[in-house]
Order: C-alpha cells, then structure tokens, then sequence
C-alpha cells in the first residue's frame, strides 16, 4: 500500500548522536516512500519567519504599477513579478500571483550560454514602499541555504552515502531561489467548482523548503496508487520536497513526488506560501549524472527502493529537467528571450497532445506495470 500521511521529521534530532541513528532512519523512510516530509526546528528565528510572512504578504498590496516595474518578462532571468494567471502548468493555466527571488548574481556576458541567464540580479521591490523587504529575504535566502546544504549531508548518510557525497553540487558559489505566492479564493476568481493554483507538477533540482503562510489547505500529494494527499499547514514546520535532480543523482532512489494546489474555496480568502529551492553550485556539471556522479547507493538501500516501487505496482519515473521547462512555463519570458526555445517546446507540446488523444481512444501506452496515474505533470517549482 502507497503512503496515506506525510511524516514529520525534528531536524533537532539530528544533531544529538544518541538520536541521530533513529532520524536517519525516519529520513530513510520519508525518502524512498513518500518523497515529502514535514521538517519542525529547523533553527530559523521566529522574528526572521514573521517578518518574511509580514513583508511577503504586503508585497501583493503594492500598486500594480509598482509590481509591473519589476515584471519578470523585463529580464531573461524568470526573475520577478508574475500578474495573476501568467504561469501555465501541465498545460493548463495556474491561478496564481507571484514574485521569484533569487540569490543576487552579476549580469551575466552576452557571449554567455543562455542557462547562464539564471545567474542574475534579482528584482527587488522598491525600497521607496518597501524598504525592509530586500534585507528580510536576503537573509531568510542565506539561512535556509545553509539549513539545506545540512540537510543534503543527512540525505547522503540516511541512503549510506558519505555525508559529503552531494557537496560538488551543494558546495561553493550557490543560486538559491525562492518564490512568494498567492492563491485567490473562487470567489476572487469568479469560478466554481475546482481552482487550479498550480497544477501536477514535481520540483526539478534537489530540495525544496515550504513555508505555509496561511491556515488553508490545499497543497496535495499524489501517492503512487493515484490518490493525493492532504499536507496542510503545521504550526513550526517547513515542508520538504525531493526534486527530480535529486532523485537522479541517486539513482531513483529517493523519491520525486507528484504534488498540486488547489485554490481555496470561496469565502477562505487567498492562500500565501513562501517555497525555498535549493540551488546547485554554480561550477557543477551534470554530464556525470548517468555515471554515478555520487558515487554507488548501496544495493541494499536500492533494493529497499525496488521493493516500494514492486509493492505498488510502480516505476521509477524518468527524470527529465532542463532550461526548457522554465521557457514553456512562462511563455511571456520565453516570447521576449528565448523565441526559438519557445516554438520547440511548442512543437513538443503539440505532439503530445496528439499522443494523449491516441492514448484515450486507443488504452493503454506505456511499460507493463505502470501504476502511476496519467497526468503526472512536468518538473516545474510551485507550492
């Protein structure tokens, strides 16, 4: 049977060697089964989360003009703002406002490859209205990158790696990023039924760290029968995510999850959540991916993987993240910088509308056991 629950996890544990072995444990479980978990103590300051939750939230109460300044088609960076409704999953349209935030990079040359583009200063909101929001993020960016690259180290010794097994990726110079998010209720979008705040999707790179702003639910799990799961808000936790790097590098051995929003009913107003996602270092270099880059999981450790995934009638997913998948998701960005990776993503796209059209008229496509459900979407970075 798939997992039901989302486990949470005390990081404090960790750091006590008489508890340690136990966390690991837990950590192990979370990993290969549910690839989700709710983390509590992990060391940010309660000042530190009320002041991001304070200034996230008054960021969408700025003048649209204001917001517009600093509109994310202004740079080819998938930098900055985003206005309701301009981000697309899964081929269908998020209900969603944001603002991307990033370490701060150097303008990146023009004779640069265009990948390099993601390495560039952010845009920050202007201080003349808010002069305290550049300075929270900043640090709140820094401290959960060092609470991630801790974090990454109990990864590698819960699937009996070396602690420094991920530290070419994790180690050196580093682009976190970060978004802040609001979901209106139905009733601010003038729809019934169901919303989608962001559609199927799994995280690309390795980690990522959700602060729930508001008591909603409506962040969902799949599991591997097709059911998803609630993960609603916990006071004094951040909710983790493998991403679908992570998994690669390991061999599919910890878990990518399938995971959605649903927007909030009519009447609860609108959900605000601040997502972290780690980033990798900046020299990093994936070609050594399919060559074990890691180093070799333990067959024990694989077998446990194997055996989750016999149980539930599963696969291993096929990991796919590239630069492309940012370009289709925004395609205003995509239209303005990238025009020539936007028309093949199209092209794509089209081509595999017409295979799901074949796939509903003709049954089944796909591997014998397949027990992951159709619609398991892209690797996109939304909560």
């Amino acid at each position: 049977m798939s997992f039901d629950t989302i486990p949470i996890l005390d990081l404090s544990l960790s750091k006590d060697p008489s508890t340690k072995p136990e966390f690991l444990n837990q950590l192990r479980h979370a990993l290969i089964e549910v690839g989700f978990l709710y983390l509590k103590n992990v060391g940010i300051a309660e000042e530190l989360t009320q002041a991001v939750i304070r200034e996230g939230v008054a960021f969408f109460d700025l003048p649209m003009e204001e917001k517009l300044a600093i509109e994310m088609k202004n740079a080819p960076s998938f930098l900055g703002y985003s206005r309701l409704d301009a981000e697309i999953t899964a081929h269908t349209t998020d209900h969603r406002e944001q603002i991307d935030l990033s370490t701060d990079h150097p303008i990146p040359s023009p004779s640069d490859p265009p990948y390099k583009n993601l390495f560039a200063p952010t845009q920050w909101p202007s201080p003349a209205y808010m002069p305290h929001f550049k300075a929270t993020y900043s640090e709140y960016i820094n401290q959960m990158g060092v609470i991630a690259a801790y974090f990454t180290t109990l990864i590698a010794e819960a699937i009996g790696l070396p602690p420094t097994a991920f530290e070419k990726y994790c180690g050196g110079e580093q682009s976190h990023k970060l978004k802040i998010v609001k979901y209106p209720d139905l009733a601010e979008l003038g729809l019934d039924g169901e919303g989608q705040g962001v559609g199927p999707h799994k995280d690309s790179m390795f980690t990522s760290y959700l602060l729930q702003v508001t008591n909603h639910k409506g962040l969902q799990v799949q599991n591997l029968s097709g059911q998803w799961i609630d993960c609603p808000p916990i006071p004094g936790t951040l909710v983790v995510a493998i991403g679908q790097g992570m998994e690669a590098l390991t061999q599919g051995v910890c878990m990518s999850t399938t995971h959605r929003v649903l927007s909030p009913p009519r009447g609860q107003g609108a959900r605000f959540s601040v997502p972290f996602f780690q980033g990798v270092s900046l020299d990093a270099e994936f070609e050594e991916l399919n060559r074990e880059g890691i180093g070799r999981v333990p067959e024990e450790i694989r077998e446990l993987r194997r055996e989750v995934v016999r149980r539930n009638g599963g696969r291993l997913d096929d990991v796919e993240f590239t630069f492309g998948e940012g370009v289709g998701s925004h395609p205003d960005v995509g239209e303005r910088w990238y025009p020539e990776i936007l028309r093949e993503i199209r092209r794509k796209q089209e081509e595999e509308r017409g295979g799901e059209v074949e796939k509903d008229q003709g049954g089944k496509v796909g591997g014998e056991g397949n027990g992951v459900v159709k619609g398991l979407g892209k690797a996109v970075e939304a909560h």
